[in-house]
């Protein structure tokens, strides 16, 4: 029985590449689902960035629910 370490470490580095990339995509979500919470004073002041961030959390968070499906839709078929 022989290894190919080849491309066991090619499929280590997309691994740990796809799961830094969604982590930190999650991340980048929460981070901007928390500039929404701004007080009425702040959001006077920032001219409507709330809206702008929680529309790129959302995005986010679908980005990161479409790539887990499509793990899914890769482990059934």
């Amino acid at each position: 029985m022989s290894i190919d370490w080849a491309a066991l470490g090619q499929v280590f580095g997309v691994s740990v590449g796809v799961t830094v990339g969604l982590v930190g995509l999650f991340t980048l979500g929460i981070v901007w689902l928390s500039r929404t919470e701004e007080t009425p004073d702040q959001v006077a002041v920032s001219g409507g960035s709330a809206a702008l961030a929680r529309t790129g959390a959302y995005t986010c968070f679908a980005l990161c629910a479409a790539a887990v499906a499509y793990g899914i839709w890769i482990i059934v078929n």
